[in-house]
C-alpha cells in the first residue's frame, strides 16, 4: 500500500509539511538558562487551589529564570467544556500576580507569537503531523466499533493479557489501502492511531526533575492520536504544541506520570526533542488517619473562590503555597521578613516527592504573618476592597469612619513584633467591632467577657471609680499610674509580684482592674493596647460606653 495515497485520502486538505511549522516556530532567542514553561489548563471547569499551585510552580521557574510563561488552553475535549472556564482561568491567575508572557488574554484574544495557544485552533497543525506518520507508516486509520473494542478487550481479559489495541489485537492495522478507501467511501467514522513501534520487555530510562530516576517499559499501545472528530487526543497535542512553542520544562501533575512512557515516544517518533519533565505532587488532606487527595466535592478550600469569600489576601495563599513547594520557604522568610516572596529561589529538586499535605491551620498562621507585616494603609485598602463585595455593612463604616479604621488597624504596627489580630478579612469585624458604636450597641449584654473570677457588679464597681480618675489627656505613663493608684484604693495589688507574695492580702491585681474597664469599653477581655483603644475611642464615646456598662 502506498502510504502518501492513504495520507491523501485521509488528509485531502492538508498540504503542508511539518518543516513548514519548525520554521514558522523557531528556536526561541533566550538567555542561556532560561526556561520556557506553560500552564495548560483544560476549560471543563473553574479553577481550583491545585491548579494555582501548578501555575505557581511554572511562574516562579519561568521569571526567576527570565524566560518565558505560556498560557495555553486544551480544550480539544470539547463536549465537557464549561462556560466561563477560560475567562476564570485567566482572571485568577491575575488575581494572584500571575502575568503571562504568552497565550490566552480572554476567550478570543491572545499575545504571542508562537500560537494560536487554543487546541481547538490548531487543527490543522495537529493533522500536518498526523499525515506526516501516515506517509512514514507509523500511523493508520481505525474503524472499530465500541462494540469491537469491547471483544477486544474481553478476550484479553479472560486470557489474563494486558488489555489494549496493540499487537496482533490491532485489527485495523495491516487494512490495506482499498479496504480503508471502502470504508471512506461509506462514510465510516475513523480515528487515527499511532503504529507503536515499542516492545514492552525494553525499559526506558528517565530523569524526572522531581521523582528523579525512574525507569518504565516501553509503550506498546497503538494509542489513538487523532479522535473521530478530527480533533487530537491531549498525548498527541501536548507533544507538538511543547514541541512548536519550544517548551523547555513540562511541569504537571503527577497523576501524568503513568502516561509518561506515551509521552517519551512520542517526541522521539515526532523527532523532537524530549523537554525536561517534573510531575508535581498531588495536594492532599488529612482525613482522620488517612490522607486523601484534597476534593473538589468534599473540600470547600479546594476551590479558589473560597479565599476569596472568607478574605485570605492573595499573598497569604501564595506565601502558603510557596511553603508546600519548598519547605525551606518558612525558614527563609523567618531570615528576610521584609523580602517580596519573589525574592524567593524555587528548586523542584527540593519539591516533595509524594503527596503536598494542605493544612488549614498552617495557611491561618502563615496568613497572620503577612497581615501583621502590611503598612496600615494597605490592610485598610484591602479590607475595605473585600468588605465591598462581601460585608456591606462593615464598608459602610469603612468609608465613614476611615481615619479611625486605619489608626486601628495601625495599633501596634510598628514594634519589632506587630501584632496578629487578624488571619482574613472575614475574621476583622469580629476584632474590631467593640470601635463603632453601630456595631457594637447590636450586642446583648449577656455577650459581655469579664476578667476570670470577676463579677458583673465588682467590674461596674471598678468602672464607677474609674470615671473619677478618668483624663483622655494623660500620657501613657501617667495614665497607668493613675491606673495602678485606683487599683490599690480598690484592694487591688499594683504588680504580679506583691500580690504573688501575699495573695490573701488583694482581691487580685491591677491587671483585674484594667481588664474591667476594657470589658467596659469592649465587652472583650482580649483587645489591643487598653491606653491605645481609649485614645482611639475619644473622651466622648469612653465616657459614653462607660455610662451604657453601669447601666447594664
Amino acid at each position: 500500500m502506498s502510504n502518501e495515497k492513504l495520507a491523501d485520502l485521509l488528509f485531502p486538505s492538508i498540504d503542508k509539511t511539518p518543516n513548514y511549522y519548525l520554521e514558522k516556530y523557531p528556536k526561541r532567542n533566550l538567555k542561556e538558562g532560561a526556561k520556557v514553561v506553560r500552564y495548560a489548563p483544560s476549560p471543563t471547569g473553574f479553577q481550583h487551589i491545585g491548579g494555582v499551585f501548578a501555575a505557581l510552580v511554572d511562574e516562579r521557574l519561568a521569571s526567576e529564570s527570565e524566560g518565558v510563561f505560556i498560557l495555553r488552553i486544551e480544550d480539544t475535549d470539547q463536549k465537557r467544556e464549561v462556560e466561563g472556564a477560560i475567562e476564570d482561568t485567566i482572571a485568577t491567575m491575575r488575581n494572584f500576580g500571575m502575568h503571562f508572557n504568552e497565550g490566552m488574554t480572554g476567550e478570543t484574544t491572545e499575545i504571542g507569537n508562537y500560537g494560536p495557544y487554543r487546541q481547538s485552533h490548531r487543527e490543522e497543525i495537529y493533522k500536518t503531523f498526523a499525515k506526516s506518520l501516515v506517509i512514514k507508516g507509523l500511523a493508520y486509520p481505525c474503524f472499530c466499533s465500541a462494540e469491537e473494542l469491547n471483544q477486544i478487550r474481553e478476550k484479553q481479559t479472560d486470557m489474563k493479557l494486558t488489555p489494549g489495541y496493540y499487537g496482533e489485537y490491532a485489527r485495523c492495522r495491516n487494512l490495506s489501502f482499498e479496504q480503508v478507501k471502502a470504508h471512506i467511501e461509506k462514510g465510516d467514522e475513523f480515528i487515527l492511531r499511532l503504529k507503536s513501534p515499542g516492545n514492552i520487555e525494553n525499559r526506558v530510562e528517565f530523569h524526572d526533575l522531581i521523582k528523579g530516576d525512574i525507569s518504565f517499559p516501553e509503550n506498546n499501545q497503538d494509542i489513538v492520536i487523532i479522535k473521530s472528530d478530527g480533533l487530537p487526543t491531549y498525548h498527541f497535542a501536548h507533544a507538538i504544541d511543547d514541541a512548536l512553542m519550544r517548551t523547555t520544562h513540562v511541569i504537571r501533575g503527577e497523576e501524568w506520570l503513568s502516561s509518561l512512557p506515551i509521552h517519551v515516544q512520542l517526541f522521539d517518533i515526532l523527532g523532537f526533542h524530549t523537554p525536561n519533565f517534573a510531575h508535581i505532587p498531588t495536594i492532599m488532606k488529612q482525613d482522620g488517619e488517612t490522607k486523601r487527595k484534597l476534593s473538589k466535592r468534599k473540600d470547600p478550600e479546594s476551590a479558589v473562590s473560597y479565599y476569596r469569600e472568607e478574605g485570605y489576601p492573595v499573598e497569604s495563599v501564595i506565601e502558603y503555597l510557596l511553603n508546600i513547594i519548598n519547605s525551606n520557604f518558612e525558614e527563609w522568610r523567618e531570615e528576610n521578613p521584609q523580602l517580596d516572596y519573589r525574592e524567593f529561589p524555587v528548586a523542584l529538586e527540593k519539591m516533595s516527592k509524594s503527596g503536598a499535605l494542605f493544612d488549614i491551620v498552617k495557611l491561618n498562621d502563615v496568613s497572620k504573618n503577612v497581615i501583621a507585616r502590611m503598612k496600615a494603609d494597605k490592610v485598610y485598602e484591602l479590607y475595605t476592597q473585600w468588605a465591598k463585595e462581601f460585608d456591606k455593612e462593615s464598608y459602610d463604616l469603612m468609608i465613614k469612619y476611615s481615619s479611625r479604621a486605619k489608626e486601628i488597624f495601625n495599633i501596634d504596627k510598628d514594634g519589632q513584633k506587630p501584632r496578629k489580630d487578624f488571619e482574613k478579612w472575614s475574621d476583622v469585624k469580629e476584632k474590631i467591632f467593640y470601635l463603632f458604636d453601630e456595631l457594637f450597641y447590636m450586642e446583648s449584654s449577656e455577650d459581655i467577657e469579664l476578667p476570670k473570677n470577676m463579677t458583673l457588679e465588682e467590674a461596674k464597681h471598678i468602672t464607677e471609680a474609674y470615671i473619677k480618675v478618668f483624663d483622655i489627656n494623660n500620657d501613657k505613663d501617667s495614665w497607668f499610674d493613675n491606673l495602678k493608684s485606683l487599683a490599690l484604693e480598690l484592694g487591688y495589688a499594683a504588680d504580679r509580684k506583691s500580690f504573688k507574695k501575699n495573695p490573701e492580702n488583694y482581691k487580685g491585681m491591677v491587671s483585674d482592674v484594667a481588664g474591667a474597664v476594657r470589658s467596659a469599653l469592649s465587652h472583650r477581655n482580649n483587645t489591643p493596647d487598653l491606653y491605645t483603644i481609649m485614645q482611639v475611642m475619644g473622651e466622648d464615646m469612653v465616657k459614653e460606653r462607660f455610662k451604657k456598662f453601669l447601666e447594664v
